[in-house]
């Protein structure tokens, strides 16, 4: 897809997003995605070479390898939503090996996905995508249902079977977090012992941040909070959705009840209502950058591919370094979901589509 295709994909928001111009952070400087980012930024910090050797593998691998950008299929919802609710659409992926194969063809950066499916298929596919283990999840057979991430899966098991890096969720804002923040801690400081690098699913799960129907789990200010959490924790990679508003803090926080800190700055210098400019204090939530925010790539819709390729745009020209997208693609046939993905590796790879 080139860029004139992107134009026309977009239509009405073609001009509102491919043009563009941020005016936050008053000329401070962001870490701009680049392919030697193992090697700029990772290399001088603790981890050890062989993390920064995955790290290098994961930034060379597939269609957007050498570009300094991720694309990332995630296929775990076989827990996370029911292998039912979640296969029903496309059958076929049902079998582990037809997610490795969608991957692969796809031009994926890497596939993530659960310790069964992976190490069904280890010694076919390991040495031909980087796998990423996902550890925890939230299953969904307790009744009633609760939200709770638990592990599956040991370090060890995603190294043994040649993962290059190992990834978790923490649902920030949920009772359980604390425990969740010191499992996953745990968890990332033994992958990086071990050798293969971290990505973790950063978001942001409470009912409460719910008021007067607006759903406050998208803000840019708490799931920007949630990053820096994130990335305090040495997570390498940090996968986060899209904001789709601000100001959670400010709404959260009342004379009967505080919530968290804030700073009006935060609304009226670092960000603005702009979808580029929320997601970028998301990203410069990530270190200014120097630790990569994919953005998730959502439910599947009536419209995915539209819907992937703007997600991806709003992503990289806030500073962001990929699109994790699995639902978009996998719940659709095989050779419409290598459309989505490698549309959404269209806009990464395309020139004209800049930095805000």
């Amino acid at each position: 897809m080139n860029y004139s295709e992107i134009q026309t994909l977009l239509a009405d928001k073609a001009d509102y997003l491919l043009n563009f111009k941020s005016q936050t952070f008053q000329g401070q400087q962001f870490y701009v995605p680049s392919p030697n980012w193992p090697n700029d930024i990772m290399s001088y910090s603790d981890r050890n070479n062989r993390v920064v050797e995955n790290l290098n593998l994961l930034y060379k691998a597939g269609r957007l390898g050498g570009s300094g950008y991720l694309s990332i299929l995630p296929i775990d919802q076989g827990i996370e939503h029911s292998a039912g609710a979640s296969f029903a659409a496309n059958p076929m992926y049902f079998d582990p090996e037809n997610i490795a194969k969608l991957a692969l063809e796809a031009g994926s950066s890497a596939v993530a996905s659960t310790l069964g499916v992976l190490g069904l298929v280890s010694k076919k596919y390991a040495d031909k995508i980087p796998f990423i283990v996902k550890l925890n999840h939230n299953e969904l057979l307790t009744y009633p249902n609760k939200h709770d991430q638990i592990f599956f899966g040991q370090v060890q098991q995603a190294y043994d079977m040649g993962a290059k890096g190992v990834g978790a969720t923490i649902y920030f804002g949920s009772k359980e977090s604390n425990r969740q923040l010191q499992e996953v801690s745990q968890a990332f400081a033994e992958a990086h012992r071990l050798g293969m690098f971290t990505v973790l699913w950063c978001y942001v799960r409470n009912p409460g941040f719910k008021k007067d129907g607006v759903n406050y789990e998208l803000s840019a200010d708490i799931t920007g909070q949630a990053n820096h959490l994130g990335v305090t924790i040495e997570s390498d990679i940090i996968k986060q959705k899209l904001p789709e508003l601000n100001g959670g803090f400010k709404v959260l926080s009342t004379a009967e009840s505080s919530y968290g800190k804030s700073e009006e700055r935060i609304y009226t210098q670092l960000s603005s209502d702009h979808p580029i400019d929320l997601a970028k204090y998301q990203v410069a939530n990530c270190y200014m950058g120097k630790i990569p925010l994919i953005s998730s790539g959502g439910a599947s819709g009536q419209n995915d591919l539209k819907e992937a390729v703007e997600l991806a745009v709003i992503n990289k020209r806030a500073g962001g370094s990929g699109l994790i997208l699995g639902r978009k693609a996998f719940q659709h046939s095989l050779e419409e979901g290598i459309k989505i993905i490698n549309a959404v590796q269209d806009v990464y790879l395309s020139q004209e589509i800049t930095i805000a």
